[in-house]
């Protein structure tokens, strides 16, 4: 099965510092790929270049066999870890801010059948990550769980491919961090996203994906620490099945990336 996501030898690169070098990446529709590796390691960057924020210093991108322009587009959305949402309008005003976007770019307005059509819209999809009750309300108003759920119904709402999630859960606490791990993975299953996710979190890393990725250097020079790029040193897909789901197990079946 040919890849939704592919990645050909990649390379990031600030004036005479590199980020990322020879990163070749194939990744497949609806896979939930976590991202791990040390602080510095270009994982952040990685997630810029596919959602089209940058563009890579060398190399090729491909969606679907074609090549990924470098721009934000409503195939890809994203969830960072400070919450991205708008305070002055209400919950149903920042879902339904990225239809009208999408829907009347110039104006970012939409009126008569369309804009109720897209109230709908929004609403059911504020629904769907549990904020159903929530439309009214501000963001100020909101806990910070609630915030991020917010931010995950406007990246949702336009129905994008491929989910970007940069450390969406980094700044919850672990009650409210476990919540939105069960939220995400069925909006997973039930919108038939491919998910691509940055953590520093190891834990959340294995639970979640069904695949791990781990960017580092494999070259390393004290005297020009700058000259040399992360690249993917490990990737490990991971089998969950049924049996071992209900325990919590995971099966690892550790691929050579060398």
């Amino acid at each position: 099965m040919s890849a939704l996501l592919s990645l050909q030898n990649v390379w990031v690169e600030y004036g005479e510092k590199i980020v990322l070098e020879r990163v070749n990446l194939d990744i497949a529709a609806g896979s939930f790929v976590s991202i791990i590796g040390p602080s510095g390691a270009g994982k952040s960057s990685l997630l810029r270049i596919v959602l089209g924020q940058e563009a890579p210093t060398r190399g090729a991108m491909l969606l679907d066999g074609e090549p990924l322009t470098p721009e934000c587009g409503p195939d890809r959305g994203v969830v960072f870890q400070r919450y991205s949402v708008f305070p002055h309008l209400t919950a149903l005003g920042n879902t339904l801010f990225g239809l009208e976007c999408e829907q009347a770019p110039f104006s970012a307005r939409l009126f008569g059948a369309r804009r109720r059509a897209a109230v709908a819209e929004a609403r059911e999809m504020l629904a769907a990550v549990g904020l159903g009750d929530s439309a009214d309300l501000y963001p100020a108003q909101m806990s910070g769980g609630m915030q991020q759920r917010l931010a995950i119904a406007q990246a949702l709402v336009k129905r994008p491919r491929i989910l970007l999630l940069d450390e969406p859960f980094g700044a919850l606490d672990p009650g409210i961090r476990q919540d939105m791990h069960t939220l995400i993975t069925r909006l997973w299953n039930e919108y038939a996203l491919t998910v691509i996710m940055v953590t520093h979190d190891i834990r959340e890393a294995f639970s979640l994906g069904t695949r791990v990725l781990t960017l580092d250097k494999r070259r390393h020079d004290p005297h020009a620490p700058h000259r040399f790029g992360a690249t993917v040193v490990y990737d490990l897909p991971l089998s969950k099945r049924a049996s071992a789901a209900s325990t919590g197990g995971i099966t690892i079946d550790t691929v050579d990336n060398n």
